[in-house]
């Protein structure tokens, strides 16, 4: 009798214990799977595994195991077995190849000021379904263009909170700040990786071109802080339209002849004056420079190979448009195909692409460069009025596969051009690679797989309509894209939370 007692009188305390226990456990549930809005992996210590992971050491069949957003190992396949891994989860991507987040540096998302043609929550949403994992936003296009510390605030206050991938900063050389050493100092130390200035007119009111002066001024700033800078080398010269001569302004083969190869390596020659002070010993060791999106593969590529080879601290990267189209094959009025520099005839794209195969180019960028699509004209289709720019934020991987294969280019290659060579330019140690210790920002994507770009395709920034690349089958669909560690996109879909982090320079 005491006994049954005694077990009526613990039935309330057991079942109260118990049902405290679904609750803890319930809540512990939600919060694994709900409570990390910031990656659609409810896990912070994982592996992934594949037959193909491109490391610095070349392609491996094996595993990579993340573990608080960092890479703390790498395995080959033969060696999987023996690593301890119990109740740690296995993402098993069969053939898709695991290879570093590609690092964009020359891009524009035009936020704040000018938010209607970009932003970021649209531009790192199209940046992280591409594979792209760090971006280093350009400092015009926004309003105002970043030429100082106040205006480089803006733009970190515009990106807080809005950015799915991590985003850096590039600052303005303009004709203000150029000769005061102390404002670009102020810039510099507010954290920017290094400045961009134009040649020739930028198209943006607040952001002039600069002359080789204010260029060699700059340089001997950028050489204290070790940091680059990049240059868009353009001169204006004589075009070559004749006067009087019927030009249709809706030809594009009209827009070509405003824009020679002539302007490309005038800028080159003249810029090259000055960088001969960067090599050990100079008077701006220390400093480098990048030459953004070239388009001229004759003289002014070999104007840049020779300096390389005279010890320069000089690189050049280009773009996939330039790799990807030519200028027979644009269609008459079609703006969208409008860029300065402008696409090439089909014979200089042969040797931009042997340039790249030969490493005589560093690397590649998107120069993702959108606006409103009113500005392009695209129902006027004049090409001499309408905004240039290509917008190409999330197609850069594939299009580099698709329009590459037919050279030869291979997954180690596209590594290095799009990941490794760039984190490098911007100072950005902990990234560009599948290795310990570094970031674990990791594109998982399909060579092999084709799609259509289609208006059924999902595109991510805000205007498709105005992509050169609509219409185009391409090859290499990207699967996932990890963040430090989260899942950023995954299956069609992207994290909740827009967690990427800013980089500043220190």
């Amino acid at each position: 009798m005491e006994r049954s007692l005694l077990q009526w009188r613990l039935l309330p305390l057991l079942a109260l214990i118990a049902s405290l226990l679904s609750v803890f456990f319930a809540s512990r549930s939600y919060e694994e799977t709900q409570g990390n809005k910031c990656s659609l992996l409810p896990h912070d210590h994982y592996w992934i595994s594949s037959k193909r992971i491109v490391t610095p050491d070349g392609l491996i069949s094996g595993s990579v195991e993340v573990n608080g957003g960092v890479i703390v190992s790498v395995v080959k396949e033969e060696d999987w077995y023996k690593k301890q891994r119990s109740r740690v989860k296995v993402i098993d991507y069969g053939e898709a190849v695991i290879m570093p987040g590609l690092v964009d540096v020359h891009a524009h998302l035009d936020d704040p000021g000018r938010s209607e043609w970009e932003g970021f929550p649209s531009g790192t949403k199209a940046a992280a379904a591409g594979g792209i994992t760090t971006l280093i936003d350009m400092p015009l296009n926004s309003d105002p263009s970043t030429v100082s510390p106040e205006t480089l605030k803006l733009k970190i206050e515009a990106a807080k909170k809005r950015i799915l991938i991590d985003v850096g900063f590039w600052g303005g050389l303009v004709p203000d700040n150029a000769l005061n050493s102390s404002a670009l100092s102020s810039l510099l130390d507010a954290g920017v990786l290094g400045l961009k200035s134009f040649m020739c007119p930028s198209g943006i009111n607040d952001f002039p071109m600069t002359n080789i002066t204010h260029i060699k001024e700059g340089l001997s700033v950028l050489a204290k802080y070790k940091r680059p800078l990049l240059v868009h080398a353009e001169v204006e010269m004589d075009s070559e339209i004749d006067d009087g001569a019927d030009n249709d302004p809706r030809s594009y083969l009209t827009y070509l002849k405003t824009r020679p190869t002539s302007w490309e390596e005038g800028a080159i020659r003249n810029l090259l004056s000055v960088t001969e002070n960067t090599r050990i010993g100079g008077s701006a060791e220390g400093a480098h420079v990048h030459i953004v999106h070239l388009s001229d593969a004759t003289s002014s590529l070999e104007l840049i190979k020779e300096a390389k080879g005279k010890g320069d601290s000089v690189t050049v990267e280009t773009c996939p448009h330039y790799l990807a189209f030519s200028a027979e094959e644009i269609p008459e009025g079609d703006t969208r195909f409008k860029c300065s520099p402008p696409i090439r005839h089909a014979p200089n794209r042969e040797k931009l692409w042997e340039a790249m195969m030969e490493g005589d180019i560093d690397m590649l960028s998107s120069d993702h460069s959108p606006t409103k699509p009113e500005l392009k004209l695209l129902s006027d289709g004049n090409f001499l009025k309408a905004w240039g720019g290509i917008s190409s934020l999330q197609f850069v991987l594939p299009v580099t596969w698709s329009y590459g294969r037919k050279y030869g280019v291979t997954l180690e290659q596209v590594a290095s051009w799009w990941s490794d060579r760039p984190s490098k330019l911007a100072g950005l140690h902990s990234k560009g690679a599948i290795a310990v210790g570094k970031h674990a920002d990791i594109v998982v994507w399909e060579p092999e797989v084709e799609f259509d770009l289609d208006e059924d395709h999902p595109v991510h920034f805000k205007h498709p309509s105005i992509s050169a690349y609509l219409g185009r089958k391409l090859s290499g669909k990207v699967v996932s894209t990890f963040v430090r560690g989260n899942l950023v996109f995954g299956e069609g879909k992207h994290a909740t939370d827009a967690c990427g982090s800013l980089l500043l320079a220190s």
